[in-house]
């Protein structure tokens, strides 16, 4: 009698099996990676009710007590143990303690290439409570001053190689604000910290300074340029930096793995998600301070890299590099980043083996995330019951003549069916909060959208497009003020402000156009003379190139004699990006950047064409 029953039983459960693999393929999948998301909730509580509020420090210095001499950092050859970082940033903890009025909750700047020295400091001010602020190591001039007013620091730390563009701004500093460089001979005005910390003690720091009482104290400002124009210091509390520095081991990376970072500290992908999640996992960070193609392979392999962080355009370039012999002769098992098309993943998982790909998707200052922890081609994430029960998440109806979501007579905004284009929109309550900007609350207000489907509602706008089908979301566009260029936003307000300083310059209109076989958008100007005033092509070079990171400059430009406006007074855009660059659809005068000659050059016909054939780099 038992043999016929156990005979229907397994019967049942391999038909069981079968119909969820062919109804249900990604069960299993989503039912272990939310187990994981409910269980790291559930331990943060956990701490929360103990009293025991444990930051990605508090988490660091386990680690170089558990730990003390395994590898944290290798760069350029030479490698930083936890006990050697711990150490080092009880340094710099030490001298602000001695050497200047720093307190708990206190900003400090921080202006630092990739190096190990960006973290000793970063944890030496965290070891103190200050809130640490992150500057784009790129900016210059006004752009930096302006990032710095804007998060009202007490000091600015700089990075060796960054001294000379902080000196160009020494004196319009805000007077309270000490500068210090990371270099033994400074030019007057900063102080050495590199100097004081050679006679400086590496005791640990009392608990007391950095102990926090709330996760959702502020403890960096990020800067981002979001999707309303200029770059905006995003708050980011304890709980966001936990919650980020979860996801290499929500991923599946564990201690043993060594993660290749070459992506700017100064973002939260390179920060949070790189440095915090090898804090989390008590793993190895080999860090760089430069992408380089040419060297990412032999990296790998020189330091036997398991996991590398990326950006679309970061596999682009591996990919175009000449195909070499042993490309598949390596331990990396899993790159995990955001941006990468769909093609270009085909290619690099085809030419450099069986490596998952774990693209992520979320916004610095954002309040939702996801993950596509199926390896899914093309896809930022999932969109099935599970997920909808953690993120609460829309894609609304988007005007694009008028560059706003769409909303009916009643002025509800609608959501858009599955396969159309969406403005992705998430909402804010008290499991989600939005935490905004620094600075003027105008700022955080223009992120948020108000009274969506019913009165009192309040949504965070991500300024992206999404598509949804039954199972997985897909990245569409960006929308805006914003697109995406090298891996980084450009803001196009601050850059049609440097354009328009030009004394023939009378309006300036910035946006991003698409260009075959690249990621993202080139930027793209257009603007009008004012009148009996003459185009200076080699003026507006320099003004650019002098006050904009190099991936900021407009790759083209277009002379018109008028802009449309929109309805609200806006510059149009639309019609301007639907246009392109290509001569022979506008009659308008076109150029093109030419850093060879120093200026900009006319767009012929021949440059177009060289342009699409890839011959010419952008």
């Amino acid at each position: 009698m038992l043999l016929p029953w156990l005979t229907g039983l397994g019967t049942g459960m391999v038909f069981l099996h079968f119909v969820q693999k062919l109804l249900f393929p990604y069960f299993w999948d989503d039912f272990c990676f939310l187990l994981k998301v409910v269980l790291n909730g559930f331990r943060v509580k956990r701490y929360q009710q103990r009293g025991e509020l444990v930051t990605v420090l508090d988490k660091f210095l386990i680690q170089a007590e558990r730990h003390p001499r395994k590898p944290f950092i290798i760069y350029e050859g030479d490698t930083y143990t936890y006990q050697d970082v711990d150490r080092r940033s009880s340094r710099v903890a030490h001298v602000f303690l001695n050497h200047s009025s720093l307190k708990k909750g206190d900003t400090v700047a921080l202006l630092m290439s990739n190096e190990p020295d960006f973290v000793h400091v970063w944890f030496g001010l965290a070891k103190l409570g200050c809130v640490v602020a992150f500057l784009n190591s790129n900016i210059r001039s006004a752009s930096l001053l302006s990032c710095i007013r804007t998060c009202g620091p007490k000091a600015l730390v700089v990075g060796a190689d960054l001294i000379e563009a902080v000196e160009e701004i020494l004196l319009e500093l805000p007077k309270d604000v000490s500068v210090w460089g990371m270099k033994d001979c400074v030019p007057q005005g900063i102080i050495s910290l590199k100097e004081k910390l050679s006679a400086s003690s590496d005791k640990p720091v009392p608990r007391r300074h950095h102990l926090v009482s709330n996760l959702k104290t502020t403890c960096l400002y990020i800067f981002t340029s979001g999707t309303t124009g200029l770059p905006k210091a995003a708050v980011i509390t304890q709980l966001q930096a936990i919650k980020s520095s979860a996801g290499l081991w929500a991923f599946g990376c564990t201690a043993d793995d060594i993660v290749y970072t070459t992506l700017p500290l100064y973002h939260s992908a390179g920060a949070l998600v790189g440095i915090g999640g090898c804090v989390e996992l008590g793993a190895t960070c080999v860090l760089r301070k430069k992408f380089s193609a040419s060297q990412f392979w032999s990296d790998c392999k020189k330091y036997n890299v398991t996991v590398f962080q990326y950006i679309g355009e970061l596999c682009r370039y591996l990919c175009k590099q000449p195909k070499m012999e042993g490309e598949k002769d390596h331990q990396v098992r899993l790159a995990i980043g955001n941006g990468i098309r769909s093609d270009v993943w085909r290619q690099f998982i085809d030419r450099f083996g069986n490596i998952k790909m774990c693209e992520l998707y979320g916004a610095t200052e954002g309040n939702i995330c996801f993950m596509n922890h199926t390896g899914k081609i093309g896809a930022v994430g999932r969109t099935n019951f599970f997920y909808r029960l953690f993120f609460k998440f829309e894609l609304i109806k988007y005007d694009f003549q008028k560059d706003e979501p769409m909303r009916n007579e009643q002025n509800w905004c609608s959501c858009v069916k599955k396969g159309e284009p969406g403005l992705l929109i998430s909402r804010v309550n008290a499991r989600s909060p939005f935490f905004g900007y620094a600075g003027p609350y105008k700022h955080t207000h223009k992120k948020l959208l108000f009274d969506v489907f019913k009165k009192g509602d309040v949504y965070f706008n991500t300024g992206d497009l999404m598509v949804q089908d039954q199972d997985f979301l897909y990245f569409w566009d960006r929308i805006g003020d914003t697109f995406r260029w090298k891996g980084e936003n450009v803001a196009t307000t601050e850059v049609a402000e440097v354009i328009g300083m030009l004394d023939f310059i009378q309006e300036a209109n910035v946006y991003g156009v698409a260009v075959s076989g690249y990621e993202g958008k080139a930027g793209m100007a257009s603007i009008i003379l004012k009148p009996n005033k003459s185009l200076d092509l080699k003026a507006f070079y320099e003004q650019v190139v002098a006050s904009l990171p190099a991936y900021a400059c407009p790759r083209f430009l277009r002379i018109q004699e008028k802009m449309e406006m929109t309805g609200t007074f806006k510059l149009q855009k639309y019609q301007l990006v639907e246009d392109g660059f290509n001569p022979l659809k506008i009659s308008d005068p076109l150029y093109l950047l030419d850093n060879v000659g120093k200026s900009y050059v006319p767009l012929t016909k021949e440059l177009y064409d060289q342009i699409m054939l890839g011959e010419i780099k952008l």
